[in-house]
Parts: C-alpha cells; sequence; structure tokens
C-alpha cells in the first residue's frame, strides 16, 4: 500500500515514516502545504494523512484539492487541535477519519488499515479469490489452506491485483504502487516484470490459478472468469 504523509513536524513525521516502512508500506512525505500539493497532482496514493496546520497552507484545503482530482484516496486527518468544528469539516470535505495529538503509532496503523478495508476492501480484511485466501491484518496467503511465503514486494503486488481484478494495469502504475515516486530515478522498469515472475511462479507452484495475463504493450491483468 502506497502512503503520503503530510506533516510539518519532523521528530513526528520521522517516527510514522519509520514504523509504517517497517510495517511494509510505501511511504511519501510532504512538510508543507506546497509540498503535499505538488505530491497529491504527481502521483496517486491508497491513503494520504494530512495535518491540519501546515506551513503556507491549511490542511483542509488540501483534503479539498485531493478530493477534487482523486475523490477514492482514503484520506485521515491529523491534528494537535481537538476541535469539533475542524473534525466536522474534515469529514465534510471527505476525510475518511480523524486523528488528535499525540497519538500512538499503533493506533494510526489500526485507522490506515480500517480506512483501506472500507476503501478498497468492502470493509473486510480477508480477501478471497477462488482457492486464494488473503489476510490483509496478519498479512498471510494461503492457497487450499496451505501457506504460501512471498516477499513484502510479492504480497503488496498480489492484493494489488485482487483489488483490480480484470483490470489492464500498466507497468508504470504497477511500478508507482510498488516503489512510490522513487520510480522517477529508476532507467527502467525490468523490476515489475521480474517481481510478476516470481509471484506467479510462486502462486502456481502452490496450485493457485495462473491468473496474471500480459497484454502486450501495456501492463498486466489479473484475471478471474469465476
Amino acid at each position: 500500500m502506497k502512503l503520503l504523509v503530510v506533516e510539518d513536524n519532523e521528530d513526528l513525521l520521522d517516527n510514522i515514516l519509520t514504523y509504517l516502512e517497517r510495517e511494509g508500506y510505501i511511504c511519501e512525505s510532504a512538510k508543507d502545504y506546497e509540498q503535499g500539493f505538488d505530491k497529491i497532482m504527481s502521483y496517486s496514493y491508497d491513503i494520504v494523512l494530512i495535518d491540519i496546520m501546515l506551513p503556507e497552507g491549511n490542511g483542509l484545503q488540501l483534503l479539498q484539492e485531493l478530493k477534487s482530482v482523486n475523490k477514492e484516496t482514503g484520506t485521515i486527518i491529523i491534528s494537535a487541535k481537538n476541535s469539533l468544528d475542524d473534525k466536522v469539516k474534515g469529514l465534510e470535505l471527505g476525510a475518511d477519519d480523524y486523528l488528535t495529538k499525540p497519538f500512538h503509532l499503533s493506533e494510526l496503523h489500526a485507522r490506515i488499515k480500517a480506512v483501506n478495508r472500507r476503501k478498497n476492501l468492502g470493509g473486510d480484511e480477508i480477501i478471497r479469490v477462488n482457492e486464494i485466501k488473503i489476510n490483509t491484518d496478519t498479512m498471510e496467503v494461503t492457497v487450499d489452506g496451505e501457506h504460501v511465503d512471498l516477499t513484502p514486494k510479492e504480497y503488496d503486488l498480489l492484493v494489488y491485483f485482487s483489488a483490480n481484478k480484470n483490470r489492464v494495469l500498466s507497468k508504470q502504475t504497477i511500478a508507482e504502487h510498488l516503489w512510490g515516486d522513487y520510480v522517477d530515478h529508476l532507467d527502467n522498469l525490468d523490476f515489475v516484470y521480474q517481481h510478476i515472475k516470481n509471484l506467479r511462479k510462486k502462486m502456481v507452484n502452490a496450485g493457485a490459478g495462473d491468473y496474471i495475463e500480459s497484454i502486450y504493450g501495456i501492463g498486466y491483468k489479473f484475471k478471474i472468469l469465476s
């Protein structure tokens, strides 16, 4: 899952990024309104965390700008202000949740998982695709009840495919989901093919159907007929 954290407190930002990256998320950051605006206009994210009080602007305005270009992005407002008016306005603008500082990082993580379940998984922590079962809480994958050992990137790729069944995903889209805007610094996207090749091999060897279809010149599709 790809996250953007917009927070001007450097210590808190570092703590959030360290914690979430250790949990396997792809994290990008912005320290003020302008950086946050540039990020949301240039890239797509699964969930954006936005502090209300930002240098050079207001987090609620940034939330409004985000929802104007991508209504489906999950959003969590974080702020030291425990104001009912701010909370109500944020939710009215489309925020999915509101977290008041100080907070435990484990609580933030739980909120992120809950927003992701509501947005992409129909509120369920279990994804089932025929014989494949994905537990998004424990990050465990099984095929007909047997555990499949995947790397964090392979797991993230499988969840991404399963949430986008029968949709053609370009190599660029997949690359940005796996690596964020670091993709801009790469010479090519060959790593996408390698990750998909490894995932495909592991899943088929475990007894799963060969669902990943290559679409020549475009990308890939997770094709599910039943």
